[in-house]
C-alpha cells in the first residue's frame, strides 16, 4: 500500500497550492479520508477530512480557506489551499482509514499515511 502526496512548495503569503494524494494498493472509496499537518514542534493535527459518503470536516483554521475533494476513479483525494498565511507552514499527510478522522493523536492503529510534502508559506 503506497500514498503518495505531491503538490507541496514555497509560496508567498495569500498565495494557494492544491495537495494532491494518490493510493496504490487500497481501494479508497472504502475509507474516510483526511489531510493533516505537522508543525516544528506541534503535534499532527488535522486540517480536513472527508467521508465515503463525502461529508466534510475542516478544522476551524482553515474554514473559508482550504477545501478538500475527493475523485473514488482515480484514487486521489485533494486539498485545494487559499490565502495561505506562515501559520499554514508544515508537513502535509495524507490519510486513509475507517470512521472519523480524529483530530489529534492517537490515531488509528490501521490508518494509512502518506510520506508527506512540505508547504511553505513565506511572509
Amino acid at each position: 500500500v503506497q500514498l503518495v502526496e505531491s503538490g507541496g512548495n514555497l509560496v508567498q503569503a495569500g498565495g494557494s497550492l492544491r495537495l494532491s494524494c494518490a493510493a496504490s494498493g487500497i481501494t479508497y472509496s472504502i475509507y474516510d479520508l483526511g489531510w493533516y499537518r505537522q508543525a516544528p514542534g506541534k503535534e499532527r493535527e488535522l486540517v480536513a477530512s472527508i467521508s465515503r459518503g463525502g461529508s466534510i470536516n475542516l478544522a476551524d483554521s482553515v474554514k473559508g480557506r482550504f477545501t478538500i475533494s475527493r475523485d473514488n476513479a482515480k484514487n486521489t483525494v485533494y486539498l485545494q489551499m487559499n490565502s495561505l498565511t506562515s501559520e499554514d507552514t508544515a508537513v502535509y499527510y495524507c490519510n486513509a482509514g475507517v470512521g472519523s478522522r480524529p483530530a489529534v493523536p492517537p490515531f488509528g492503529r490501521y490508518d494509512y499515511w502518506g510520506q508527506g510534502t512540505q508547504v511553505t508559506v513565506s511572509s
